[in-house]
């Protein structure tokens, strides 16, 4: 994945995360795997523990552990609807945007 993917991800991450939990339920590293099979293979996991900690702060995100085969119990995360009400924001956000970006690349440069 190129620098510039990179950069615009760290704005978007969030929400993708959370559309994934909106999904279903998923514990961090399953969603990290996710998204690597998606083609964002330079994702860490740390990256998604991190945001996970963040969005469940927020109180957008439910938790629950659950015990794991090997190790300590895996934190299972599921959208809250308090974090459902965030994502619809996001994805208007995100509609918004997406059709500003589209309507200038149609129209291409000035001169």
């Amino acid at each position: 994945m190129g620098k510039l993917v990179t950069e615009m991800l760290k704005g978007t991450l969030e929400g993708i995360v959370l559309a994934i939990l909106g999904r279903r339920p998923a514990y961090g590293y399953e969603i990290t795997a996710w998204l690597r099979d998606q083609g964002f293979s330079d994702i860490a996991e740390g990256t998604i523990y991190a945001l996970l900690v963040r969005v469940e702060q927020r109180g957008l995100v439910d938790v629950r552990k659950v015990p794991s085969e090997k190790g300590p119990p895996r934190k299972v995360y599921s959208l809250n609807a308090q974090g459902r009400e965030y994502l619809e924001e996001f994805w208007q956000t995100w509609s918004f945007l997406a059709g500003r970006l589209e309507q200038l690349h149609k129209e291409g440069p000035q001169t």
